[in-house]
This record gives structure tokens, C-alpha cells and sequence, in this order.
């Protein structure tokens, strides 16, 4: 049986969305191992996610200490370098702070490293099955992990979806006092907040979201249109705010805005995972590409391969009548 451990990010005393497909992704590595989950954090806020967290997994450290005010992955490292036991599996959703945190933890433990995993085929002894994307997603790499030395593995956000609510009645097990004094070399100053826009897409239930395929940036005002005549609001992946088309505030994805709106329509969007990992909760994807290798097709729920400069006109109209 796997010893796996899984590191829970949360903010404002509210858990990342990660932390149930994290449980997940443990399941289908094996499904009678020991799931752990470690969040790390300090003050009042610490008791009610570790309570969160204790509905999703069966046991649950807390370590809950002043020099873990602000996530910095060169304490994090060191205090889980001297926490987990030799050999374990430990998962981190794909973002940021893991990319920061996951290959040095990785040297520390001697253990095998794999980046942003988007499937698991299994557990066969020693050796773990993953997929991963390559070239944004239009080619998938088969990968055999030999994790007899313990493994570091990221997963992709929003690829794990739990199939059922959580139902776990876990034990909280505080590590606090295991926290040594850590000597690091880099501090936190501040957060930066991004500028606000003129809208604020992360409340909006429906997004008309465009990417490269619209072209030209006067084709933009066929998606308002359409838009606007489905109640939505208009966002777009990166291409689009680097050519200066829309601003940085419409921008969903890791360097932009996290949305979870019911309704995601993909215009012209490939669907890289930086774009993907922008997406939360379990939105209704309609993707609109041409390229029928889109990656984006992958999550779709509904996939059309059409021209989005013929069918965003036809679909207002129809929404329209």
C-alpha cells in the first residue's frame, strides 16, 4: 500500500479547489493507500480549512507556525524534507508556488520528480504510469515512474475531477511543534494586487472567451456581440492581452485570472494549460476551433470544429431569433 501525502493550498481561511482532485488523483494511484494531506499556514484561519480538509481526507497535519504567514517554498522544503517519511508519494497541483517548491523537493528526498501530470494509468509494483502534454498539449508522453525512492509528482488543475462529494470524517494531527527555526535567504515583502478592470470576470456565470483564432483584433466586436446577446461577458487567453487587443483583467489562466463561470465558451482557443489551469469548478465547455487536434477538445463538453470568424455570427444570430 502507497504512502501518499498531498500538500493543500488555501487562502482567506477557504481551501483551493485542488485539494479534492488532489484526493482524487491518490485514489487512482492506489486505492487502498494512505492519503495524508499537510497544510501549512498560521492563525485562526488554520483551524477551519484543516477542518475542511479533514471531509475530503482521512488524516490531516497541521503545521501552523509564524514563519509560514506568507507560502515561501524554501521553508516549506525544509520543513517537509525533515516531516515525510522516506519513500512517499507526494502530490501538488501544477501552479506557481509547486514549480518553485517541487524539483528542489524532489533532490532533498532523493525521489523521482514528474511535472504536470494530466493522467494516472496506475500503480504496478514500483513503477507508476502517467501522462503528460507536450507542444501545448497536441502530443501525450507515456511515462514509467519507478517510485521505490519515493516520488514528487504535480497534477494539473482541474484535470482530477472528484466523481462524488467528499464524505471523509479525518483526524487533524497538529505538527506545529515539529517546526524548527528555519534559516532562509529570501523573505516575503508584499502582495501586489492586479489592477482592477473595467469587469470583473471571476463573478460571471457565462464567459464568451476568445483566443488567437479571432485574428484581428476588430473581430473581437463579434464576440461582444455575441456576448451580449447571451447575458455573458467577454474573455480571452494570453495572445490576445500580448497583442493588446483586450486588457489583462479579461485574461483567464495561471498568469491571469481563475473564473469558474457555469457556462466557459472557447473561441479559437487552443487550450494550453497555462489557459486551462484558469479554470475551476466544473464550467460547461463549448470550444470552437478548426484545428481538430486542439487540446482543448480534450475537456470540452461540447467540441465543434468550425471556423470561429463563420460560426460566432450564425450562433448570434440563431441567439438573437
Amino acid at each position: 500500500m502507497a504512502q501518499v501525502f498531498a500538500y493543500i493550498e488555501h487562502k482567506d481561511g477557504v481551501l483551493s479547489d485542488t485539494a479534492a482532485e488532489l484526493f482524487t488523483a491518490a485514489q487512482k494511484i492506489d486505492a487502498a493507500a494512505s492519503v495524508t494531506a499537510i497544510l501549512m499556514g498560521t492563525g485562526d484561519a488554520m483551524n477551519n480549512v484543516c477542518a475542511e480538509a479533514a471531509k475530503i481526507f482521512p488524516r490531516v497535519w497541521k503545521f501552523d507556525h509564524s514563519s509560514l504567514a506568507y507560502p515561501n517554498a524554501e521553508v516549506v522544503r525544509q520543513i517537509l524534507v525533515k516531516s515525510l517519511p522516506s519513500h512517499a508519494i507526494f502530490l501538488l497541483p501544477h501552479d506557481p508556488f509547486s514549480m518553485d517548491l517541487a524539483p528542489g523537493l524532489s533532490i532533498k528526498l532523493d525521489a523521482a520528480y514528474m511535472a504536470d501530470a494530466v493522467a494516472i494509468d496506475g500503480l504496478d509494483g514500483t513503477i507508476l504510469r502517467l501522462v503528460r502534454q507536450e507542444y501545448s498539449g497536441m502530443a501525450h508522453t507515456h511515462i514509467q515512474c519507478d517510485v521505490s525512492g519515493g516520488l514528487v509528482l504535480t497534477l494539473r488543475p482541474g484535470v482530477f475531477q472528484p466523481e462524488q462529494e467528499p464524505s471523509a470524517s479525518g483526524q487533524v494531527e497538529d505538527k506545529s511543534g515539529e517546526v524548527d527555526d528555519v534559516s532562509v535567504k529570501r523573505r516575503f515583502l508584499e502582495v501586489v494586487a492586479a489592477e482592477a478592470g473595467d469587469v470583473d470576470i471571476t463573478k460571471a456565470d457565462i464567459l464568451v472567451s476568445v483566443g488567437r483564432g479571432i485574428e484581428d483584433q476588430e473581430n473581437i466586436d463579434l464576440a461582444r456581440e455575441l456576448a451580449n446577446a447571451m447575458g455573458a461577458v467577454v474573455s480571452c487567453s494570453r495572445p490576445i492581452v500580448d497583442a493588446k487587443w483586450l486588457e489583462k483583467a479579461r485574461q483567464v489562466g495561471t498568469s491571469g485570472k481563475t473564473v469558474s463561470p457555469n457556462v466557459y465558451m472557447a473561441l479559437g482557443i487552443s487550450g494550453s494549460f497555462q489557459h486551462l489551469g484558469g479554470l475551476k469548478g466544473s464550467p460547461f465547455i463549448v470550444a470552437v476551433n478548426k484545428n481538430p487536434k486542439a487540446p482543448i477538445f480534450q475537456v470540452a463538453d461540447v467540441g465543434i470544429m468550425e471556423d470561429i470568424l463563420e460560426f460566432i455570427p450564425a450562433l448570434t444570430e440563431k441567439v438573437k431569433g
